[in-house]
């Protein structure tokens, strides 16, 4: 479609082997997770962070990796560690003792504001990610797989106006509303290896299945009238695709001085290339007509990540990390006909023009008391977390102004009874976006639960 000149933005195993089962503790939380699992099915078409810049583009981006760098500011790209598998750089999942689990799900609450006072506020909660993880041969090969959204769009903005409609033979003015929302977002299934060559080399390589419906509609109310029917018009894209994410991993030892480690990480997601179909409806009381299907293709840019991580000892750990997507090389083969400021944007929502390159920097600190003293007190062992991060979003209201993201991030890390697992309680609080020229400012605020297990599933006979 057209880009408009400014975003119309309203507030509002070699050897004989032997399966060994967990214990039933895990085995319940592991349905548990399952059925978080499930909730995208049921629910994933109306989750999402809550912020009009996910009328947008494809939404608001998910960059979910583990819940150790999400605490750390998001990165953590060179980070290893045994108790978390980090799903962005699939080399990480090379090192593995333990089959592994995580589960994690999380709220936000959003606080938008424009220049002449107005406001709005939504809460939201989603599943976060669903990951799973085994060694192959322990501490050489691993397997992983991993389901998390790949885009959201969650909005909601009510205009009022009024115009003239005949009534008994007269015209008299008809208040009606427009009600402006979005829903859905893409999906994505990754699974891939992780390999560790020598102790200082780790490779990895998965594909990537994306999938997922985003959809964007006009309801016009009449709330004073009978002689008018409330009318919903929706504008959705269904698209599906392949990609591949390919990393590396350095790990050097003794670096600044004994016994500290520096590890460097690095990944890069090939471009996406999406096809589906794109489909205008007409909804008027119970009945929904088809107004038009086209189909077409959608290519996705590709994406580079580069992280670091020290440890000077086996207490502390701080982390810096930097990721870019140039976004301004979008294409899509849908035609922009048919749209206009006062319906719902077809896809591509809002324009090529309107997607900008994007760049995320980001750094955090992690610090253990006990560091590995397995008979120090219980909060002594706990892990925490501060972090921080920086980013230009992909959406922009012009070829001149560029909108940023910042906030920071933090959070505990709590060991349990079961040996490997841990359950990870993170916090996020920033703002995006800007008051000025009709544009928001959103003020955010999340918390959320993850759920870590690890056991050794998979024992070899000592006996034969």
């Amino acid at each position: 479609m057209p880009a408009p000149s400014r975003l119309s933005l309203l507030p509002m195993c070699d050897g004989a082997m032997r399966v060994s089962l967990p214990p039933l503790p895990v085995r319940v939380l592991l349905v548990a997770v399952a059925l978080l699992a499930a909730a995208p099915t049921a629910h994933g078409q109306s989750n999402g962070e809550g912020t009009i810049y996910s009328r947008f583009g494809l939404g608001s981006l998910s960059g979910f990796s583990s819940s150790q760098s999400q605490a750390l500011g998001g990165g953590a790209y060179g980070l290893r560690s045994l108790n978390y598998n980090p799903d962005a750089n699939p080399a990480l999942w090379s090192d593995q003792v333990f089959t592994r689990l995580s589960g994690s799900v999380g709220m936000r609450a959003v606080r938008a504001e424009d220049n002449r006072g107005n406001s709005g506020r939504l809460t939201s909660g989603t599943v976060q990610a669903l990951q799973f993880n085994f060694p192959l041969n322990e501490r050489t090969l691993g397997l992983g797989l991993s389901f998390q959204p790949y885009s959201r769009s969650n909005y909601k903005l009510t205009t009022t106006d009024s115009t003239d409609v005949p009534a008994s033979g007269q015209v008299g003015q008809a208040r009606y509303e427009r009600i402006f929302s979005g829903s859905g977002g893409l999906q994505r299934l990754r699974g891939g290896l992780g390999y560790r060559v020598n102790d200082r080399l780790r490779i990895g390589a998965s594909a990537d299945l994306l999938f997922g419906v985003i959809e964007s509609r006009r309801r016009t109310e009449w709330p004073n009238t009978q002689a008018l029917r409330d009318v919903v018009v929706s504008d959705g894209v269904q698209l599906s695709g392949l990609t591949g994410t390919v990393g590396a991993h350095l790990a050097l030892a003794d670096v600044l001085s004994a016994d500290d480690a520096l590890s460097l990480g690095a990944s890069v997601t090939m471009p996406a290339f999406l096809s589906g179909e794109r489909y205008r409806t007409l909804d008027e009381d119970l009945a929904r007509d088809t107004l038009s299907v086209q189909r077409g293709d959608v290519t996705l840019p590709w994406t580079a990540r580069l992280g670091a991580a020290y440890q000077p000892n086996e207490r502390w750990t701080f982390v810096m990390d930097g990721l870019f997507e140039p976004w301004s090389t979008f294409s899509t083969s849908f035609s922009s006909e048919g749209s206009s400021p006062t319906t719902p944007a077809r896809f591509p929502v809002g324009g090529t023009s309107t997607l900008a390159d994007r760049w995320r920097l980001s750094g955090g600190a992690e610090v253990v008391p006990a560091g590995t003293d397995n008979l120090a007190g219980y909060f002594a062992q706990v892990a925490y977390r501060l972090g921080a991060y920086a980013e230009r979003m992909y959406v922009r209201p012009d070829s001149e102004t560029s909108l940023y993201e910042f906030a920071a991030t933090g959070g505990v890390s709590l060991p349990t009874s079961l040996s490997g697992t841990r359950i990870d309680f993170n916090l996020t609080a920033g703002t995006r976006g800007q008051t000025s020229d009709t544009l928001v400012r959103d003020t955010f605020y999340g918390v959320s639960l993850h759920i870590n297990f690890g056991e050794r599933w998979f024992q070899r006979r000592k006996l034969r």
